[in-house]
């Protein structure tokens, strides 16, 4: 099992690969999430976020290997219609499944490109997907399910949004704890 540190220290090699280089407070303030699952590092991710106001927020999210961030939204708050946010891809390969009719559908048929984490699969409904890569980029609406897992390498992500409020983030599986 890999400690915070190691992950923290692997977190940082990622953002070096892309050229995204941290002061040492930045370094600090990396939070490695595990939702509450004890499932971390195949459900969790690494993020660090550098601005979160009222207006807008920018964070930079690191995935490892085939690591997954769980169904979820962002719901309506403080007369808002919730979190509207792009994933920018920077380095490497995200699946990103959204409740978008617009998407390409994942379906039986096919070769799953990717799959929910092995007993967590009831919690993971949206079957729509975008492969974003390097250069490439997503929005998501407000208050639309979406999880989302790296490719074999990993991944790092931009992401530019509207105010963040984990703490009102409505997870697909109860269990799930992103606060705490």
């Amino acid at each position: 099992m890999q400690t915070r540190q190691e992950a923290v220290e692997q977190t940082v090699m990622f953002l070096e690969r892309c050229g995204i280089q941290l002061t040492d407070s930045e370094k600090q303030m990396i939070e490695v999430v595990d939702f509450g699952l004890h499932d971390y590092p195949r459900s969790g991710l690494q993020l660090l976020t550098y601005i979160n106001t009222p207006r807008y927020c920018a964070k930079e999210l690191v995935l490892f290997s085939h690591q997954t961030c769980p169904e979820h939204r962002h719901p309506p708050f403080n007369n808002t219609p919730g979190k509207q946010e792009t994933f920018r891809c920077r380095w490497g390969e995200v699946y990103l499944f959204v409740e978008d009719e617009e998407l390409t559908l994942n379906t039986a048929q096919e070769e799953p490109v990717c799959e929910p984490p092995k007993g967590f699969e009831q919690w993971y409904t949206c079957q729509r997907y975008i492969l974003l890569r390097a250069g490439e980029q997503y929005t998501i609406n407000p208050n639309t399910r979406h999880w989302f897992q790296a490719g074999q390498r990993g991944a790092v992500i931009s992401e530019f949004s509207s105010e963040s409020r984990d703490d009102l983030d409505i997870f697909t599986d109860p269990s799930v704890n992103r606060v705490g």
